[in-house]
């Protein structure tokens, strides 16, 4: 056993995790986002099937970490779980772009050895023996000491381990392995647990006496002795009694450590977006930095500001040119569950070689905003890479004010501004009073930089604008290293602030940025802070963004995506007046006459809609208000021309149950009892479950 182990010793391979992350994304789902973790039933291993409850019961049981076992676990069919487990191996790949993978190749041949060479003495198989477990979790040690035919000493082995620090390891320490009273399988040894006394066959002395038993391992074997008290060259605790940090490495780190460099994000987005992501996708999930923030525009419209920066952006060369596509899904719901607010973004792009060799190396941000209505809300953004078949996603709570009442809003810490942004009359994201900003979700800085703070204070008094004082102070370890005041009418816009910092002077370590307003009485008022740091490095890599501009804050397409929501919140009083406006103010828009019908009909307006309507019969978009013409001029009692309208409708769009009804409900009222039935009985054919239907057509057909 000793032998072929010491052979397989060169072949030494540590766990790495997967470190790929790409960008970009297809997306050809509509949302319903996104399931909680725990609202999944969690599942027994009983309730798995063979193979499944295998793999996870032996195959990865030393490898799995405890939120990747909790997803598998709520996973509903075995089609997820087969996912998972592709998933699972993916994010472990050392090198993915291959396909082979070294990490899972050299897993199952860790637990082959294992059952080969371990366990002969033990009625459990070889991966369930403290060596086995070892030797799946660690891999084959560097040296091994092998002490199995001594006359005082119990037979032990010793394995050594190096250069593991990565995991979370000592850089050397041993692994030992007796066997307690000189019989059964080989048992891992805790200096602790067991001490000296328990490896030496004729020790006669008192059983707590440490120092006695080492003193007689150290004339037996010194290198014994070294490990009967702690398992870590060097391990300063070496006294008379066992090291602590050796039963700490043995029970806590050696069993962490393959969760070490794992990052097990991916499981609880796959749990998340199973049901939402195409299959090719859901193996795949990336990691990525993000930022969200609600911040009012000059217009009094208040804008969700977000970026998200995934780890990497593939990209798929094709001749000269490298291509990606991103498709952004995202989605507003309120605290209710209810959707307030859905949009994607489909974003091609394509770069030359030249191109492509500026931004290879950098970090890649996606930035965008989109207006939103008063209240709290869940956001959720949700980005696949159409080329690489990898998904990223964001998700924040937000809250967006429904009142101009005193308030400060979060900070925004930046790297770069341009004060003079070409943009300044459109919107995009994170541009501020005409002042473009360059935020990092990191908030991270060199000490070459300047660090740039933008916040918003709505509801200002007149009296906090004549005699407010605006103090800036930056903290390290809650101690003030810098402090500047301002007063509040030094500036001229008293809703929009921005201050600056160069960090010359500021050594790398970890800050507080806090801006507080003050009364006339140096009273707090309002207080922010936000947390950023100081790198070491003399450079850091900043991302090349993509974010594309938008219409001004005048045009009617906010107003008609601000009625959509209130629509949405069920608001009645305020949807119309914001669908009504962006109609007026561009009626030949076809999405601002529809939305604005939805009101009209709700209003129960149908003469009002079917005017509005009535233009876009001539245009190609004219079978979206069909059915509500239909629906109007049913109301109105004009039968025939909703028939018509119907009719229209169901030759565009195919069998509607609800339209079908009101075909035959509207040959009922015209007497024509006739193509009544046939439009009923047609229902029928696809419902049968419609009770009340049919109880009509049978009482008719009696009465003939």
């Amino acid at each position: 056993m000793v032998k072929a182990l010491e052979e397989r010793g060169s072949v030494h391979y540590n766990y790495i995790m997967k470190g790929n992350i790409i960008l970009s994304i297809s997306l050809s789902i509509l949302l319903p986002f996104i399931s909680p973790l725990l609202g999944q039933p969690k599942k027994t291993l009983q309730d798995l099937d063979p193979r499944h409850r295998k793999w996870l019961e032996e195959e990865v049981v030393y490898i799995i970490t405890p939120k990747e076992k909790d997803v598998f676990l709520r996973l509903e069919s075995d089609r997820e779980r087969d996912i998972f487990i592709d998933a699972f191996w993916k994010a472990r790949d050392p090198i993915p772009n291959t396909p082979k993978n070294e990490f899972k190749e050299e897993h199952y041949a860790r637990i082959q050895y294992a059952n080969n060479w371990f366990g002969k003495d033990s009625p459990a198989p070889g991966w369930r023996t403290d060596m086995g477990r070892i030797y799946i979790t660690l891999g084959p040690p560097q040296q091994i000491q092998n002490f199995e035919n001594m006359t005082e000493v119990y037979p032990l082995i010793i394995w050594f381990y190096g250069g593991m620090a990565e995991y979370g390891l000592p850089n050397a320490f041993n692994v030992v392995f007796f066997k307690r009273g000189g019989m059964g399988e080989y048992e891992l040894y805790s200096p602790i647990k067991f001490g000296p006394q328990h490896l030496l066959i004729h020790y006669r002395g008192d059983m707590t006496d440490y120092l006695s038993a080492y003193g007689q391992l150290l004339n037996i074997e010194p290198a014994i002795a070294e490990v009967s008290l702690t398992l870590i060259p060097g391990d300063s605790s070496l006294s008379p009694s066992p090291s602590m940090a050796s039963e700490i490495l043995i029970r806590s780190k050696i069993p962490s450590a393959p969760f070490e460099k794992v990052k097990d994000t991916y499981a609880e987005k796959l749990l998340a977006y199973k049901d939402i992501v195409e299959v090719d996708y859901t193996a795949n999930y990336i990691d990525c930095d993000s930022m969200v923030t609600v911040f009012e525009d000059k217009s009094g419209i208040f804008f969700v500001h977000y970026l998200i920066e995934p780890k990497r952006l593939t990209f798929e060369k094709l001749g000269a040119r490298y291509i990606a596509n991103l498709e952004i899904n995202g989605k507003v719901s309120g605290l209710e569950g209810n959707t307030v607010y859905q949009f994607e973004r489909a974003i091609p792009i394509e770069f030359s070689e030249e191109q492509m060799d500026k931004i290879k190396a950098k970090l890649f941000s996606y930035q965008d905003l989109f207006p939103l209505v008063g209240g709290r809300y869940t956001f959720n953004s949700l980005v696949k890479n159409t080329v690489s078949k990898e998904f990223t996603s964001v998700e924040a709570d937000i809250t967006v004010p429904d009142s101009r009442s005193l308030r400060m809003s979060p900070l925004v810490l930046a790297n770069k501004i341009d004060r003079d942004s070409q943009y300044k009359e459109k919107n995009k994201p994170f541009l501020f009073a005409g002042s473009q900003l360059v935020p990092s979700p990191r908030n991270d800085f060199t000490s070459k930089d300047t660090l740039y703070v933008y916040f918003q204070i709505q509801g200002m008094t007149e009296n906090l604008r004549e005699k407010g004082i605006l103090e800036y102070s930056i903290l390290k370890e809650s101690e003030k290293v810098h402090t500047k005041l301002k007063s509040v009418r030094e500036y001229s816009d008293a809703k929009n602030f921005l201050v600056e910092f160069p960090l010359t002077n500021f050594s790398p370590a970890y800050y507080t940025v806090n801006v507080s307003l003050l009364g006339q009485n140096k009273e707090e008022v309002l207080s922010q802070k936000s947390l950023f740091y100081i790198t070491a490095l003399a450079y850091l890599p900043r991302p090349w963004i993509l974010s594309l501009p938008l219409p001004p804050s005048s045009d009617p397409v906010y107003k008609n995506i601000l009625g959509t929501q209130y629509f949405n919140k069920k608001d009645m009083q305020k949807a119309p007046l914001f669908l009504e406006e962006a109609y007026r103010r561009n009626p030949s828009s076809p999405k601002f006459a529809l939305d604005f019908c939805q009101v009209l009909f709700l209003a129960k307006d149908y003469r009002g809609l079917k005017q509005v309507a009535l233009p876009f019969l001539q245009e190609k978009t004219k079978y979206e208000f069909l059915q509500l013409l239909g629906q109007s001029s049913q109301a109105l009692g004009e039968f025939e021309e909703a028939i018509s309208y119907y009719k229209d409708y169901l030759s565009h769009f195919g069998t509607n149950i609800a339209v079908l009804n009101s075909i035959g409900e509207c040959y009922y009222r015209l007497g024509n009892t006739d193509e009544a039935l046939v439009a009923w009985e047609k229902s029928l054919e696809i419902d049968s479950r419609q009770e009340k239907l049919r109880s009509l057509v049978k009482s008719i057909k009696e009465k003939k």
